[in-house]
């Protein structure tokens, strides 16, 4: 198992989320290799404009591990968090976050890395053109 395998895990739930009508966001949680939270976008049917994938994956990872630290833990997320996500990525102290595709217009690189947790690591572009296609299509089918 690796970073690729995880991520066609966050894509599955990138694809429930379209099917929903949702943004194509997946997020999924892996402590070890155990997968221990999978969550996608759920803003428009919550109505709640905090209910991003890893707010979503992040809630449930702490909830199954019964702390609110996940240091130990990778967060895996189809598009690159945006401020507030990486902010409660800083405040979880996770561990690591690999992203698919970068997102320029809102991702949290805008400001700079120093909104995450000096001890989280970060890679991108993990299955980058899947994950970047998925957001075109879905925006394009709403034009």
């Amino acid at each position: 198992m690796n970073d690729i395998y995880f991520m066609r895990q966050a894509l599955l739930e990138a694809i429930k989320a379209a099917s929903r009508n949702e943004i194509p966001v997946g997020a999924i949680v892996v402590s070890g290799t155990r997968v221990i939270a999978r969550a996608h976008n759920l803003t428009e049917t919550l109505h709640d404009v905090t209910a991003h994938a890893e707010m979503q994956a992040l809630t449930a990872a702490a909830n199954t591990l019964d702390s609110k630290y996940l240091n130990d833990c990778t967060l895996y997320v189809t598009l690159e968090p945006c401020v507030m996500c990486a902010g409660a990525t800083f405040w979880a102290q996770i561990g690591k976050i690999v992203y698919g595709t970068a997102d320029p217009k809102r991702g949290f690189q805008l400001i700079g890395g120093s909104i995450l947790h000096p001890k989280t690591t970060i890679t991108g572009g993990i299955l980058e053109a899947e994950c970047s296609e998925l957001l075109t299509e879905f925006f394009k089918n709403k034009r």
